[in-house]
């Protein structure tokens, strides 16, 4: 039976991978909106990372090593991995631009240009850790059909926007 929720424990083994291979990242997703919060809000199936896509040969290799498998490939848009203990993973490389901006590839062949705004840093659990803002995260949380853990986020993400 696989591992279907990720702990903050797994977050932060996650991350301390990221830290100690040096690739630049930003977190994202659910985990990135309650790194902003500062505590957990709900229960997370994965960790969603974007990072520079210049790393993702080094990334995977690296992450292989460790004890993940790729299940999803949908390079280079993204990619989801599975580790035993500490769940899965879903990576997305970005393009780093001069000004700071990002481009992200679409699955059309295209590509998201993502305003350099969109990228920040807070503190969750004493640790300053690299990822995407309140405004990015909204943007990120649209576009799609939501699911009860998007709406669950966008509602934290107002709360925070109030405050």
């Amino acid at each position: 039976m696989k591992k279907e929720i990720v702990t903050k424990e797994d977050l932060l083994k996650v991350i301390d991978l990221f830290e100690e291979i040096q690739i630049t990242y930003w977190l994202d997703g659910g985990w990135g909106v309650d790194a902003l919060v500062g505590k957990q809000t709900r229960h997370h199936r994965d960790i969603d990372i974007n990072y520079d896509a210049n790393e993702t040969e080094r990334l995977l290799d690296t992450l292989i090593k460790v004890g993940y498998q790729v299940e999803t490939d949908w390079m280079p848009v993204r990619a989801e991995l599975y580790h035993p203990e500490l769940g899965y993973l879903d990576i997305h490389p970005f393009i780093i631009e001069e000004d700071g901006s990002c481009k992200q590839s679409d699955l059309e062949g295209g590509f998201y240009n993502i305003d350099a705004k969109y990228f920040g840093q807070t503190i969750f659990e004493g640790r300053k850790i690299p990822c995407i803002s309140i405004e990015g995260q909204k943007v990120f949380h649209s576009g799609y059909e939501l699911r009860e853990s998007d709406i669950h986020d966008l509602k934290c993400l107002e709360e925070l926007s109030s405050n």
